[in-house]
C-alpha cells in the first residue's frame, strides 16, 4: 500500500475514534484514554529501559482510582496538576540542556507518572464544565486548536521559513512556522469557543490557544529528543505510517498539565 494513503487511512481512523469516544460520554473517553495510557507507558517503558510489568498494573490502578468519576476533588486535581507541570519544568530545562542525554533510574519512573500516567488522568478533567457536567466541547477544541497549530506550523514554515527553531532537536521546525502556528490557533479557538462552546470568555480561549501553541510544540520537541537519545525513529510502530501512540499525543500530554493549572488558577482567583 502507498505509504501516504496508509497514513491518511490510520490517520482518519484514529480521528473518527477520537472524537467518537469524546462524543458518546466520559465513560466512553475514560477507556479510550485509559487504553491509550497502557500503550504510552509500554512505549515510554522500552525508550526509557524501564520495566513495564511493574509499570503497566501501576499506571491502570492509578488510572482507575484518579479520573473524575463522578465529582472531582479540587486538592487532588490541584496537586496532580501541579507536579505534572514541575516536571513538564524540568523536562524544558532537559530540553534546553544540550550535555543532558540520560536521567538516572529514579528519575525516569517519576518522568513516567508525570509525563505519562498523570495527562492521561488529567485529560479526563479537562472536560469538566459548569456545575461539574461533563462538556465534551472543551477537550474537541483543545484538540482541533492543536492540530491548527500543527497544520500551519508546516505549512508557514515551509512556505516562509527561514530561521530555524531547534535544529538540534528538530531541523524542520521554524521560527516563522511557530509564530504562524500560534496566529491560526488564535483564530481557530476563538472562533471555536463563540460558535461551537457558545462562551462569551473570548479572552480565556485566546490564553489558552497561546498555551496550546507553545506547549504542544515543545512537547514535540521533548518527545524527539527522547527518541534521539534512545536512537529510535518512532516511538512504537501500532499507528502504520505515524509510528506509535506516544508520537500522535506527544503534544497533547504535554499541554493538559499547564492548561488544567490554567484552570485552577482561574478557580483560586474566582
Amino acid at each position: 500500500m502507498n505509504e501516504t494513503l496508509k497514513r491518511a487511512i490510520s490517520g482518519a481512523v484514529y480521528i473518527i475514534l477520537l472524537l467518537s469516544c469524546i462524543l458518546y460520554s466520559k465513560e466512553s473517553l475514560a477507556i479510550l484514554f485509559g487504553v491509550f495510557l497502557v500503550i504510552a507507558v509500554f512505549e515510554f517503558c522500552k525508550l526509557a529501559s524501564l520495566n513495564y510489568y511493574i509499570t503497566i498494573p501501576i499506571a491502570i490502578i492509578s488510572y482507575y482510582f484518579l479520573w473524575n468519576k463522578n465529582d472531582v476533588n479540587i486538592n487532588l486535581w490541584t496537586g496532580i496538576s501541579v507536579f505534572s507541570t514541575l516536571i513538564g519544568v524540568k523536562l524544558l530545562l532537559y530540553l534546553y540542556n544540550a550535555k543532558k542525554t540520560k536521567f538516572q533510574l529514579g528519575t525516569r519512573y517519576i518522568l513516567l507518572i508525570g509525563y505519562i500516567i498523570i495527562p492521561f488522568i488529567l485529560t479526563n478533567y479537562i472536560c469538566i464544565g459548569k456545575g461539574n457536567r461533563y462538556n465534551e466541547k472543551i477537550l474537541i477544541t483543545i484538540f482541533i486548536s492543536i492540530w491548527t497549530n500543527d497544520t500551519f506550523a508546516y505549512l508557514v514554515g515551509k512556505n516562509f521559513g527561514k530561521r530555524k527553531l531547534f535544529p538540534s532537536v528538530s531541523p524542520k521546525k521554524t521560527i516563522e512556522g511557530f509564530i504562524g502556528g500560534v496566529f491560526f490557533t488564535i483564530i481557530c479557538s476563538v472562533l471555536l469557543s463563540k460558535y461551537y462552546i457558545g462562551t462569551k470568555n473570548i479572552y480565556i480561549w485566546i490564553i489558552i490557544a497561546i498555551i496550546v501553541s507553545i506547549f504542544s510544540t515543545l512537547g514535540d520537541l521533548i518527545e524527539s529528543k527522547l527518541k534521539r537519545v534512545a536512537g529510535i525513529k518512532d516511538s512504537g510502530n501500532i499507528m502504520p505510517g505515524h509510528g506509535g501512540i506516544l508520537d500522535r499525543l506527544d503534544s497533547i500530554i504535554f499541554v493538559v498539565p499547564f492548561i488544567n493549572l490554567f484552570y485552577l488558577i482561574l478557580y483560586y482567583v474566582s
